[in-house]
């Protein structure tokens, strides 16, 4: 049957007539495959993306911060695998669920004290007032242990698995992110370096007065010159002819807990000797750094928008002699070190925003049951049921992102990367839009600083903007994720080299083209994956990773490794992942509430339909306008525009009345 209709296409009839009859079946589909693909592979073997250049750290460096390494086909990432036009299930079916009995009860034994600590002792609007946190609320968080959540027990932390961080981390987020900062900055990224890459003597030295808050701890990688490009820190660390130390001198700005750290995660460039060509360059290497050691002072606390309760601080190190063995990692390797440290605390911050979407939700919610207007109670009308619906929605997309990640890497998986980055995105954009709808539907009452939720409002700014801003970080998952299809690519030209001996790899190719070119799909499905109630929704995310995949190749092929300069096109590559995660995970947690009967089952089904309805359309417009010639047309306006503002220093446009 499939012949049949693969043989109504004159060009592959005309292909498939020449094939020598005395040739087995998957030896004639292997010459098919090389004969329709000559042309096919010369270009892919140029499409295959190699490290790319300079684009910004967090961009290219981190888009390769694949580091080198070269993602197996058999990737198990869903991210990695919708760039090559594959569903990768086994990290996003069935929905996680890694919590054991214990794990599960000693969290919910957590889940009430730090709530009604947060009801009844901290007080968000008097820290943002006095621009810090309560010193009454700062040693109660300690007595909680609230500063060695996942320090091991052994080293005085409470030893939580990611899933039990983020449950946790919600809470503080749907109450105050300022204090959220505080303790994020501190663990999260402040002394992670030390939990993911510090020896065993490191870690029994920090870890214990770093969990009980005796000491704060703060990460140390930005400067005045060099925000998202990472690579570009002068701060430098020079070696001791004995190779005892190391002299340390810069200076770090914007950095959170600057003024209160006792310890701090410090890159630097240290001088090293090309061992290829005897050269010495410049690599980046981490240090755990004690303002003990001398020469570490801070300039007074920033005035910033918003999250005024978490100290901010220029930090300046001034010939501070770190011992050698305060090196995290390796020398050299310290952009490894940042890059990890970043990726493994993004999906607390969608855990975190997640929870502030519940707690503003609830202030619109209560706002739209009890106002009148014009007879009726305002959650009536249909232009405010919209709001609530897409601001519960967004609320649900992220939550259940930030515990997808989580689950994932309490299980094990050590590729999560995109789908991190993806979540921090999804989560900072989403709660932003969820708060500015609170405050449309509450109206003047919203922007009332008693509402608390112009607070809300100022310090979730913040969050598209560090730890990786959402543009680089757009440009991060689609350069990650084309680099992986880059990589197949370049497996099918060798393929294509010995078509024989590869004939099961090369049928696979073919067929799946063949398919494609006769208006068939290429196998995907997620039948009998998802719920059956939410088939449909599931067709849906298979048609558009179709797409998605089919708009990938077509674009390696088009601009090869010129793609890292394509940020116009990179973007709508970027929104397209995002929407995709977003469809799989929402399916994928509606379809175990649907298959364990929970009471709220049929509202996360309809959750789920809506989503994925929408996710679907804006992805199968972002893909039509990729194949567009008019999207070249738009994008060459779009920077004809930027370029002509900038040279003239502002709008260019003339005052309409002449003056």
């Amino acid at each position: 049957m499939l012949l049949r209709k693969v043989s109504q296409s004159s060009a592959l009839r005309g292909t498939i007539l020449r094939i020598p009859p005395v040739l087995s079946g998957s030896q004639r589909q292997a010459v098919v495959s090389v004969q329709n693909s000559r042309l096919y592979a010369s270009q892919a073997a140029q499409a295959v993306l190699e490290k790319p250049a300079a684009v910004g750290a967090d961009t290219a460096s981190a888009a390769a911060a694949v580091e080198k390494k070269t993602v197996a086909a058999e990737s198990k990432s869903f991210a990695v695998n919708i760039f090559k036009g594959q569903i990768a299930t086994p990290q996003v079916f069935p929905y996680p669920s890694v919590l054991n009995d214990e794990q599960e009860q000693f969290l919910r034994e957590l889940v009430g004290p730090v709530h009604k600590f947060f009801e009844e002792v901290n007080d968000p609007a008097k820290n943002d007032a006095l621009e810090k946190v309560e010193d009454h609320t700062m040693e109660g968080l300690k007595e909680m242990g609230a500063f060695g959540l996942q320090v091991p027990a052994d080293l005085g932390g409470l030893g939580l698995t990611n899933t039990q961080y983020a449950r946790l981390v919600e809470i503080v987020g749907s109450h105050d992110l300022g204090v959220g900062i505080t303790l994020g900055a501190h663990q999260s990224i402040g002394f992670k370096g030390i939990l993911l890459f510090g020896n065993p003597a490191q870690k029994e030295k920090y870890l214990p007065k770093l969990a009980s808050g005796e000491h704060i701890a703060a990460f140390c990688l930005t400067e005045p010159a060099s925000g998202s490009d990472a690579a570009s820190i002068k701060t430098t660390a020079v070696e001791s002819p004995c190779g005892q130390y190391f002299t340390l001198s810069g200076s770090k700005i914007w950095i959170s807990n600057g003024g209160l750290a006792e310890i701090f995660t410090v890159f630097a460039k240290t001088p090293m000797k090309d061992p290829k060509t005897g050269e010495m360059k410049d690599k980046i290497t981490a240090f755990v750094v004690e303002r003990s050691f001398g020469g570490v002072t801070h300039g007074p606390p920033e005035k910033k928008m918003g999250i005024k309760a978490s100290n901010t601080a220029e930090v300046y190190f001034d010939n501070v002699r770190v011992p050698a063995d305060c090196v995290l990692g390796e020398v050299g390797g310290g952009f490894k070190v940042a890059m990890n440290i970043l990726n493994n605390g993004r999906f607390g911050m969608a855990a975190a925003l997640s929870g502030t979407m519940k707690g503003v939700i609830s202030k619109a919610v209560d706002h739209a049951a009890n106002r009148t207007q014009f007879g009726s109670k305002i959650h009536n009308y249909g232009a405010i049921q919209e709001k609530v619906a897409r601001m519960v929605m967004l609320q649900y997309v992220s939550e259940s992102m930030a515990y997808m990640i989580s689950g994932n890497m309490d299980s094990g998986a050590t590729e999560f990367q995109i789908e991190a980055a993806i979540s921090k995105i999804f989560a900072s954009e989403a709660a932003w839009t969820v708060t500015d709808e609170c405050i449309q539907v509450m109206g003047g009452m919203g922007f009332m600083k008693d509402s608390g939720v112009e607070r809300v409002m100022r310090d979730l700014r913040i969050f598209r903007i560090f730890e990786g801003t959402n543009d680089i970080l757009r440009l991060f998952v689609a350069l990650n994720g084309f680099q992986n299809a880059g990589n197949q690519l370049k497996t099918l030209q060798k393929a294509l080299k010995n078509p024989l001996g590869n004939a099961g790899l090369l049928a696979g190719e073919i067929s799946k083209r063949a398919k494609r070119r006769v208006g068939l799909g290429a196998s995907l499905t997620l039948q009998g994956t998802v719920h059956p109630e939410l088939a449909q929704s599931g067709e849906l995310a298979v048609k558009a990773i179709e797409e998605f995949g089919d708009i990938i190749e077509k674009l390696l092929i088009k601009h090869g490794k010129k793609i890292i300069d394509e940020q116009f096109v990179l973007k709508r590559v970027a929104d397209c992942a995002i929407d995709l995660y977003a469809m799989i995970v929402v399916l994928s947690r509606a379809s175990r509430s649907l298959s364990q009967g929970h009471p709220s089952a049929q509202h996360e089904k309809m959750l789920c339909e809506t989503w994925c309805m929408e996710a679907h359309d804006r992805v199968m417009l972002d893909v039509k306008a990729l194949h567009s010639g008019k999207s070249r047309q738009l994008f060459k306006n779009l920077r004809a525009i930027s370029t002509a503002v900038v040279e003239n220093g502002g709008v260019v446009s003339p005052h309409p009345l002449g003056f």
